[in-house]
């Protein structure tokens, strides 16, 4: 876990609950936290893996275009 990214979870007035399983989840993989965008990213090996992005009605894992 990186402290920095901890910004985004405790200023969410929504979605806690879910966005505490999906980081759970996506740090269990193995990637790197970090803050981009004002939300939280995971990297591998510095590339961008997946995002996680909370919008009015949903919360959503965004994943980046590989190569």
């Amino acid at each position: 876990m990186n402290p920095k990214v901890d910004f985004f979870f405790n200023k969410a007035s929504q979605w806690q609950e879910e966005y505490t399983q999906l980081r759970a989840i996506i740090l269990e993989c193995g990637l790197t936290e970090e803050l981009k965008w004002g939300c939280p990213c995971y990297t591998f090996e510095s590339k961008n893996i997946v995002l996680i992005h909370g919008f009015k009605e949903y919360c959503a894992v965004l994943f980046f275009k590989g190569n």
